[in-house]
């Protein structure tokens, strides 16, 4: 969630602003903040209650907060929150949609409740909210899932979260889809936690690059976790939280209803667009079960640039292997040519011209498993370890992490790479796809 604006933004002074510094916030406002761009930035609430992203602050501590972060504390009954450090922007804001958004969550913590309890009973267990958030770029679906997440949690549930949204990564690293349960508040600055995800790799930043692997990866983290629903009761009647992309035309609108149906949406959440909450309540008529909500976007929420978005994509990778605070150690390691097998997914004629009926042309398939040459393009390549035991379950399988290629030495036929971990690889499978970094 990108914050910004003007008004009373103290972006000019920020930098000649006192290094420590306290806000008073009346009730029900919020202060917007992006951190300074070089230095991290500290923050403490000095009494009442104030919370991020619906995770509540604790009192009297200081937490930091790294460079560039864009983030508000919101208080329902007013607070004083001291600031240590300069920032870009940070200005307060009383007209919010939060209030909206707790209702929401009432509404869904009412569900979960009935479903827990039809599941105690001898009756068949029903399923608890399936909620998916949709809206276009930058309208703060990402925030919003995490406060519907986050209340969640805090009220003892264990929702999973879904991030559908291969362009930013909510989760893990840009270029994947993935899940994981959610069992305690999400942390302000830490975020998302890493302890039990399940990852696909679709390799790049957007749907359209290869828009029938995407269908095919929702359709199996579906899957999967609609087998581990159906074990377990609780995550069943806690639901999940579906974040998107921000594509909602044409291929991307198709994506979307593919979601909504796949993982059997029953709550569509539609942030910032009403030509889009119109044709999904249309389209969704016939379908009693599942409620289209309209939702106003936070004031907070501000358009990125495409050049902003690379460089949030950057950040997002760099923070896998060094952390969000520079305090995790890489591993740089060294492995031959003849030990790793890569591959990519899609591209290549299906059949040759000769085996095709006269007149037809070659097609290229989307799911198809081909090598990839060992060699000096993969330099500043991201590469996924995949579990899958055989080439040809690649499209389907999910990973165990990602390295990062540092140097490719044809001569000795060995290749470097940075990994989060030392020691081997779970696997000798790796998945390339159009996601590159450089490490600066």
């Amino acid at each position: 969630m990108a914050y910004g604006g003007a008004g009373s933004a103290m972006t000019a002074g920020a930098a000649a602003a006192p290094a420590i510094r306290q806000v008073k916030l009346e009730k029900e406002s919020e202060l917007r903040i992006e951190a300074a761009h070089e230095t991290p930035l500290r923050l403490r609430l000095l009494n009442g209650t104030a919370e991020i992203f619906g995770t509540e602050l604790p009192r009297e501590i200081w937490l930091t907060f790294p460079p560039r972060l864009k983030f508000a504390v919101f208080t329902w009954y007013g607070a004083t929150i001291e600031l240590d450090g300069a920032t870009e922007t940070d200005y307060t804001a009383d007209e919010t949609p939060m209030v909206s958004y707790v209702n929401v969550h009432a509404i869904l913590e009412g569900r979960r409740i009935q479903a827990k309890a039809s599941s105690s009973g001898d009756s068949e267990p029903t399923q608890g909210p399936r909620v998916i958030v949709v809206g276009p770029t930058d309208s703060g679906k990402s925030s919003l899932s995490r406060m519907l997440l986050s209340w969640a949690a805090k009220q003892g549930w264990k929702p999973t979260f879904v991030d559908l949204d291969v362009g930013q990564g909510a989760i893990t690293i840009p270029g994947c889809i993935a899940a994981t349960p959610i069992e305690l508040p999400i942390d302000p600055v830490e975020g998302i936690p890493l302890d039990m995800p399940l990852v696909y790799f679709y390799g790049h930043t957007t749907p359209s690059q290869n828009v029938e692997l995407y269908r095919t990866l929702v359709k199996e983290l579906a899957e999967v976790l609609e087998k581990q629903f159906t074990g377990n009761a609780e995550s069943r009647s806690a639901g999940m939280v579906i974040n998107t992309m921000g594509w909602i035309e044409g291929v991307g609108y198709e994506l979307l209803l593919h979601a909504i149906d796949t993982f059997q949406a029953n709550v569509v959440l539609v942030l910032g667009q009403e030509k889009l909450f119109s044709m999904l309540r249309d389209v969704l008529r016939n379908k009693p079960n599942v409620d289209v909500v309209k939702l106003q976007k936070s004031g907070g929420v501000v358009s990125r640039t495409q050049k902003l978005r690379q460089r949030s994509r950057s950040f997002r990778i760099r923070e896998y292997y060094y952390g969000i605070s520079n305090d995790l150690s890489p591993h740089s390691n060294i492995a031959n040519f003849n030990d790793l097998f890569v591959y990519r997914v899609g591209g290549g004629p299906q059949a040759p011209r000769s085996a095709l009926p006269i007149g037809a042309d070659p097609v290229a398939n989307p799911l198809r498993v081909a090598p990839v040459t060992i060699d000096g393009d993969l330099l500043h390549v991201v590469l996924a370890v995949s579990y899958a035991q055989e080439p040809d379950q690649i499209a389907s399988s999910n990973v165990a992490g990602f390295i990062y290629v540092t140097d490719i030495d044809l001569q000795r036929r060995k290749m470097t790479y940075l990994s989060p971990t030392a020691g081997e690889l779970p696997s000798k499978y790796l998945v390339m796809g159009t996601l590159t970094w450089l490490e600066t």
